[in-house]
């Protein structure tokens, strides 16, 4: 999927403000609006943007921010699709990234406190399917929102 630079710019406006207006980004850009559309809509044709979402106030994720590597039994098709529908029926984990490296997947988990982390730890991810080893970082802050 290459993007030229006009996608490029497009692309980075959404991210910075999903809500803009198509006109709005249509001035930034340098394009009309209608181009500045057909364009928008082309890149979610192709799978380039694949969806809008909100972003939370960072008191809205306030507690235990986890960053979970995770190794698994075994790396078959079956094993990855159990864990992979596993992870997605706990709200406390927020994102879940298969990976290439030393951990098959990385997940962000979000407790209130130290207690409730060590109960989804315990509880929830170390029973998660095929899951043979368990490696936690937890966050002191997020640089990005914390201006």
């Amino acid at each position: 999927m290459l993007l030229d630079e006009v996608d490029r710019k497009i692309v980075q406006k959404l991210r910075a403000d999903g809500r803009i207006s198509n006109a709005d980004l249509a001035d930034q850009v340098g394009l009309s609006a209608s181009a500045c559309l057909r364009r928008v809509r082309q890149l979610e044709t192709r799978g380039v943007i694949r969806g809008y979402t909100a972003i939370l106030g960072v008191e809205e994720e306030e507690g235990i921010v986890a960053f979970v590597q995770i190794t698994l039994e075994k790396q078959t098709d079956e094993q990855m699709r159990r864990f992979e529908d596993a992870v997605r029926h706990y709200p406390e984990i927020r994102d879940c990234y298969l990976m290439a490296g030393m951990a098959d997947y990385v997940v962000r988990a979000v407790a209130p406190t130290m207690a409730a982390y060590e109960v989804l730890h315990k509880d929830v991810l170390s029973r998660l399917p095929g899951v043979s080893r368990i490696q936690s970082s937890l966050a002191i802050r997020n640089v990005l929102k914390a201006r």
